[in-house]
C-alpha cells in the first residue's frame, strides 16, 4: 500500500511534465514584418486611420512545424514593433497615441496592439499586445492592420515605419 501511495504521485508528476514538454513541442512563433507609410500632412487630423493589407505566411510556417491550420488552437500576439525606416533621422515626436487593429474584412476587426502614450525621442516602440485571439485572423491568407493613431504635430515628409509582429502559436497534437 505504502509503494502505491509512492508510486502514483510519481506517474502523476511524470504525466505533468510529459503534457509540459509537449505543449513545448506544438508551440512555436510566427513574425511579420509589414511597411507602414505615413504621409505628409499640414494638418493635423485626429485620429488618422491607415488601413495595410497584408499576405499571411502562416500557411508555410505550419507546414514548416508539422502541422496545419486545422489543428492550430490558439494564437495570440507576442510583441509588436514599429521602427521608423525612412527617413532615418525621423522619431515618433509627432505621435501621441497608436492603436493597431486586426481584421480579415471591415466587419470583424479586433483589437491588437496599442501604446497609449508614445515617448518623445526615439525612432522604436513596442505596442502593448491587447490579448485577444487571433487564431481566425492568422488562419486566413490575408489580413488588415488598420493603425489608429493620434497625431501631435504635422508631418513634414512621408514617413515609412516598419511593423514587427510575433505571434505564439499553439497546436493540436492530433
Amino acid at each position: 500500500m505504502k509503494k502505491i501511495l509512492f508510486i502514483a504521485p510519481l506517474f502523476l508528476l511524470l504525466g505533468v511534465l510529459s503534457c509540459k514538454k509537449l505543449a513545448e513541442l506544438l508551440t512555436f512563433e510566427i513574425s511579420n514584418s509589414q511597411n507602414i507609410k505615413i504621409p505628409a500632412s499640414a494638418v493635423v487630423t485626429v485620429p488618422v486611420i491607415l488601413p495595410v493589407p497584408v499576405t499571411s505566411n502562416a500557411e508555410q510556417t505550419f507546414k514548416n512545424n508539422n502541422t496545419n491550420a486545422d489543428l492550430v488552437k490558439d494564437v495570440s500576439l507576442t510583441k509588436f514593433t514599429l521602427t521608423i525606416t525612412d527617413p532615418s533621422a525621423a522619431n515618433f515626436d509627432f505621435l501621441n497615441s497608436i492603436k493597431i487593429s486586426i481584421g480579415t474584412d471591415q466587419n470583424d476587426i479586433v483589437p491588437l496592439a496599442s501604446l497609449a502614450q508614445v515617448p518623445r525621442g526615439v525612432s522604436v516602440i513596442e505596442l502593448t499586445p491587447s490579448g485577444t485571439k487571433l487564431d481566425k485572423y492568422i488562419k486566413s491568407p490575408s489580413y488588415t492592420l488598420y493603425t489608429e493613431a493620434t497625431v501631435g504635430r504635422s508631418i513634414a515628409q512621408e514617413i515609412t515605419v516598419r511593423a514587427d509582429s510575433k505571434f505564439k502559436i499553439t497546436a493540436d497534437p492530433l
